[in-house]
């Protein structure tokens, strides 16, 4: 069975490493550079920040395994269970994981012997496979012309764009905090201690911004930096003036679906709108996609 899977990020990975262990000959195409679509780092000053997710979260058993393999081989490991929360309490919840190498080398560890054309930009349909896996968020697969009912799907999806700001400093200026949601604010969202979060303890803060912050500076995301710079500043009571990097993240947030996957038979489409939107959620969603592709081939 010959399948293509269009996008490289954690769904489509996922989908192509079953598809592949299940017999299928797959190629995987990716528009970007690099794997990992949201699972992403990326290089400043001599190191990796992650500028996409923001940890890992692996309660569901067969994602757990795989998060195990990770840390027994020293890609991934279990950073904290507690965030702090502005205002208010530290909330405690499931336990959040990190790669030391950056989330973006989990992607390419599960690349690693994939069939993967970086830098190719699809327009149509592939005409040349028995299958098809849309692996990107709905509103991107429909400029590929899907048929009719994984178009509705697509549609259906509602997606919030994000403004990432990395901000270096010169040091450790602030309190021992790993990572802290911030409530009612109008521009900030989340902000995590890279350093904390990588093990490495570089003097790194990564802010994710509001939707709303986002959506009024998609043009121009460079002039978003010191407001999220500044409010970062207020809520941590931080005084040094960072250097800040600002990444765009148009389709960032999904609402949360349902089902596994959309499909006509022949064409599906996956990623972390089918489900409440994790990392984790990406990965089952490919796998699923993978295993009822398999499935159609035996009828």
């Amino acid at each position: 069975m010959n399948v293509v899977v269009i996008g490289a990020g954690i769904a489509g990975l996922a989908c192509a490493r079953a598809l592949t262990d299940g017999g299928a000959r797959v190629r995987v195409l990716e528009r970007g550079r690099v794997v990992g679509g949201r699972l992403a780092s990326r290089r400043y000053d001599g190191r990796y920040a992650d500028i996409g997710a923001a940890y890992l979260v692996a309660d569901d058993p067969g994602f757990a395994a795989l998060a195990a393999r990770w840390q027994d081989r020293g890609l991934a490991r279990p950073w904290t269970d507690t965030f702090a929360v502005y205002p208010g309490s530290p909330a405690r919840g499931p336990v959040r994981w990190a790669a030391p190498g950056g989330l973006r080398s989990l992607a390419e560890d599960l690349a690693e012997g994939l069939d993967v054309t970086l830098e190719h930009e699809v327009r149509t349909l592939p005409r040349d496979a028995d299958a098809v896996v849309l692996a990107m968020p709905g509103p991107q697969a429909l400029r590929l012309g899907p048929p009719a009912g994984v178009a509705d799907a697509a549609r259906g999806q509602r997606w919030q764009p994000v403004l990432t700001a990395v901000l270096t400093y010169p040091e450790r200026v602030w309190g021992d905090f790993h990572g802290a949601f911030v409530n009612d604010h109008p521009v900030l969202a989340t902000v995590c201690d890279d350093g904390d979060r990588r093990g490495d303890g570089a003097p790194v803060l990564v802010a994710h911004s509001t939707p709303g912050l986002a959506a009024d500076h998609l043009a121009a995301p460079d002039a978003a930096g010191p407001v999220l710079a500044g409010a970062v500043a207020e809520v941590l009571g931080i005084r040094a003036r960072p250097g800040v990097r600002v990444h765009r993240w148009t389709y960032a947030q999904p609402a949360p679906g349902t089902g596994p996957y959309a499909t006509d038979g022949r064409v599906w489409l996956a990623g972390d709108a089918f489900g409440r939107p994790r990392v984790q959620t990406a990965w089952l969603s490919g796998r699923a996609a993978a295993t009822a592709v398999l499935q159609s081939s035996e009828r």
